[in-house]
């Protein structure tokens, strides 16, 4: 009977962790942007902290958009590698001579 109840504990801890850890990530970024007013920083505020305790639905969904955004803009993320691994820079594509 213990050991089930270890088991429990255990993913709830993981479960835990892992939203803290996505919340902290994201919260980030939420920083980050100076562009929202105080209206929308609080809806998004309250979307962050849904998002951090479902993180078990969220991820996924989030996953399956950055690889619609990958192969939407394929050639462009090929180019951009491209450029850095052959040492070239945005100052040798801007620049005329």
């Amino acid at each position: 009977m213990m050991i089930p109840t270890l088991t429990v504990y255990g993913v709830i801890l993981l479960y835990l962790m892992m939203a803290y850890r996505f919340f902290s990530s994201w919260l980030d970024f939420f920083i980050a942007d100076e562009e929202m007013n105080s209206r929308e920083r609080y809806f998004y505020g309250v979307v962050l902290i849904a998002a951090s305790l479902l993180w078990l639905i969220v991820v996924p969904f989030a996953y399956l958009e950055l690889l619609k955004f990958h192969k939407k803009h394929k050639a462009v993320i090929d180019f951009l590698i491209n450029a850095s691994n052959s040492g070239i820079t945005t100052e040798d594509i801007t620049t005329d001579g």
